[in-house]
């Protein structure tokens, strides 16, 4: 799903390659597999907020998804420009429906005025 809202992100035409290592990642985590289907059925998370501070890379990214498809909405930001695998951001933003938060962005709601950690969110 192409996206149009604002993001921070190195390399966008690096999508398809994010998008195929998110996938072998995922193809090497089933216990990350099979709770994913289970949240996918039952949405336990419907209606939560759940917020990562982490790097971005496809072990994570996998985390993000299994999140989202519980029903979370997901924010999460880079905490290591250095270790943000570009291609696996660039997958989340154009295949996740990433959103990028506060510093080009929006989030359900800033805990203080002057609080705007920059941050993605992956809607349900």
């Amino acid at each position: 799903m192409p996206t149009s809202i604002p993001h921070d992100v190195a390399d966008m035409g690096l999508a398809d390659l994010g998008h195929q290592r998110i996938a072998w990642a995922d193809s090497n985590m089933p216990v990350l597999q099979s709770i994913r289907e289970r949240f996918a059925k039952e949405r336990p998370l419907e209606g939560v907020i759940a917020a990562a501070c982490l790097h971005v890379t496809t072990e994570t990214a996998n985390l993000l998804r299994t999140l989202k498809a519980g029903g979370a909405l997901v924010l999460a930001c880079a905490s290591n420009p250095l270790s943000t695998q570009d291609d696996v951001a660039a997958s989340l933003v154009r295949d996740e429906g990433s959103r990028p938060g506060p510093s080009g962005a929006r989030t359900p709601r800033p805990t203080s005025p002057t609080s705007t950690p920059s941050s993605t969110s992956i809607p349900p």
